[in-house]
């Protein structure tokens, strides 16, 4: 039965991704509700049943009275046993199972489906964004927004039909009670109605940008704490703990006082509630008995219409606490949607193709890019690499080598210019396909915390264990990952490394990232500062491994070490994001520039940047 309730919605069904969701509260829900449009209906409607009952047995307790007062004890189980007895069936059978299967439609077909779908496509939408994207905001704020508008909105949409459908109908069905006992019982009802609907227009028109305030405050709360630990080698490096608790605590008292702030409103709100709910009880028991002292009511109306009131009283509280959490649930969805609902700005190209790598050339054409400033980046920039051309790239830190790198990535769009591989423009290919035809190590290889045979199986999800072991034997990691042991026990390929491979050391995360990529054995190779972490005794060890790893492919690779470049076919040197050298390593130093500065001051191999300035301003 469980099961059958669970499986009424697939939260994982296929759907058409949107580059561009709705911006907008109601839209942005509507796209998430569809898959649930059905259940959705039949839940209303059990709602409605549920409450038309419950107003049922209140009216049937007034008939109760009636039939008690009216019928002498020894006569009436005679007279009204047959009708108890199928009262009773009813409340002790179907009742109970019109309410199973309401409470099932909410807790096991909506509540635990809606709220995955939700964080499921959310997580899909962003994991599209560009990493330029991801390098404007904090990691942790938005995995936050992710984590709490998800649970959010699942919480709104069970509050619409637990409380909100049930209510109304309640409330519908109270009046039709009280005008079949006597109409003028209406008015108390009607003009506590018209009062509690002030008040909860005031309510809600404040708890919503409350709620969302208080949101945005939990989230920069959690991005900031998020960055402390994600940052925790920093921090204690330079004793910084202080600090960082002071920051901290800046966002933490802005959560304090905007909860505040919202707790402020429902005190007013449960003050205000039970002046009304007098107000209520007064006006239609009170006018109850005053019908019955003239004659013009039963007992059984005065008891049901106490009853009815009595429960609206107990009911209250309870619903003006649900519309409220209803309204505060919309105000986190609001503000995850200031992460969930950004648009893909950086898209596949309508009809774009697979990459198709035959030779391997490429080819950056007047290309220009600057993130959106003035400066930094590359300007203008033309340059052929021909197919298995291995070309080393060096300049001064933020000279636009990275960039180059970035761009041909397509984890940005240049501003100008166009880069092709074998003729084809990136940007009429799909990012997935040039993705998986370039290989790259970085500087900082950050890996993911898992078991080392899954970070190096990263590059390639097919891969035997026998290739892995073997692809890590190639970047002299394979000894050392034998000895590997983590917390829990697990040793070897299957110990964990840590987030961002923090249990290991900077070269051992490298050999692991250069594993990876011999796994992936891409026609295009990108090496970034690929031996930067290693020492010169694995350095020399790899090297073999590192121009085996060459052999056919295109290469690109910056360094600052210039020694792991000088044997390349060509070098360019960059600054101020523009190519003002180039050649091999003799030709380059027979020309005596920059290109010459660097080598001759480099120390341990290292480009002594300023000392290289120093140089070329006295040139």
């Amino acid at each position: 039965m469980f099961r059958y309730f669970e499986n009424l919605v697939d939260p994982y069904v296929e759907h058409d991704d949107e580059d561009t969701p709705p911006s907008r509260l109601w839209p942005f829900l509507a796209v998430y509700s569809r898959p649930f449009a059905r259940v959705f209906v039949v839940t209303a409607l059990f709602s409605v049943i549920v409450a038309a009952v419950e107003i049922w047995l209140i009216s049937y307790m007034g008939r109760l009275v009636d039939l008690l007062s009216g019928t002498q004890p020894a006569q009436f189980l005679t007279d009204h046993g047959w009708e108890l007895a199928l009262v009773a069936l009813f409340i002790l059978a179907v009742r109970p199972a019109l309410q199973m299967i309401d409470v099932l439609l909410l807790n096991n077909a909506i509540l635990p489906n809606y709220g995955t779908l939700m964080r499921w496509r959310a997580h899909k939408h962003v994991l599209r964004q560009s990493v330029g994207w991801f390098e404007n905001d904090f990691a942790g704020r938005i995995a936050n927004r992710i984590m709490q508008a998800p649970p959010a909105a699942g919480e709104a949409v069970f509050q619409v039909f637990d409380a909100i459908t049930f209510a109304l109908a309640y409330l519908v069905g109270a009046a039709f009670l009280l005008w079949g006992a006597d109409p003028r019982l209406l008015i108390p009802l009607a003009i506590w109605a018209a009062l509690y609907a002030v008040l909860v227009r005031w309510t809600v028109a404040r708890v919503g940008p409350a709620s969302k305030a208080s949101s945005d405050a939990r989230s920069m709360t959690t991005g900031r704490v998020v960055d402390a630990y994600t940052n925790i080698h920093s921090v204690k490096l330079f004793a910084h703990e202080g600090r960082e608790l002071d920051y901290a605590r800046d966002a933490i008292e802005t959560t304090r006082r905007t909860f505040a702030a919202e707790m402020r409103i429902f005190t007013v709100m449960d003050v205000a509630l039970v002046m009304l709910n007098g107000l209520l009880i007064v006006g239609v028991v009170g006018w109850g008995v005053m019908l019955w002292v003239q004659g013009t009511a039963s007992v059984g109306v005065v008891a049901a219409a106490t009853a009815l009131v009595l429960r609206l009283n107990a009911m209250t509280g309870w619903i003006m606490w649900a519309l409220t959490s209803f309204f505060r649930s919309l105000g986190v969805v609001e503000e995850g949607m200031e992460t969930i609902a950004q648009p893909i700005r950086l898209t596949d190209a309508a009809g774009a193709v697979p990459l198709t790598v035959a030779d391997g050339a490429i080819a950056f054409d007047g290309v220009t890019h600057h993130y959106g400033g003035a400066k930094g980046g590359i300007t203008d920039l033309t340059v052929d690499v021909a197919p298995g051309e291995k070309v080393g790239v060096i300049g001064r830190s933020g000279a636009g080598k990275s960039t180059l790198v970035k761009l041909l990535l397509r984890f940005y769009d240049p501003e100008r210019g166009c880069i092709a591989i074998d003729g084809q423009d990136i940007t009429a290919v799909t990012q997935e396909s040039l993705r998986h035809a370039i290989g790259m190590v970085q500087q900082d290889s950050s890996l993911l915390h898992r078991s080392v045979a899954d970070n190096i199986r990263y590059g390639r999800a097919d891969a035997t264990m026998a290739e892995i072991e073997a692809a890590a034997a190639k970047a002299q990691a394979h000894d050392f990952i034998r000895d590997l042991e983590d917390p829990e026990g697990r040793g070897g390929y299957d110990a964990q490394v840590g987030e961002r491979g923090v249990k290991l050391s900077g070269g051992q995360r490298q050999r692991i990232a250069l594993a990876r990529v011999i796994l992936k054995d891409a026609p295009i190779l990108v090496l970034d500062e690929a031996t930067s972490a290693l020492d010169s005794e694995v350095e020399a060890a790899i090297q073999d491994t590192l121009y085996g790893m060459m052999e056919g492919k295109t290469v690109i690779a910056i360094a600052h070490r210039l020694s792991t470049i000088a044997a390349m076919d060509r070098i360019l040197v960059v600054d101020d994001g523009r190519i003002i050298e180039e050649g091999t390593h003799d030709a380059l130093l027979a020309r005596d520039g920059l290109y010459a500065a660097f080598w001759a001051r480099q120390s341990g191999g290292f480009i002594d940047t300023r000392a290289a300035d120093a140089t070329t301003a006295a040139q």
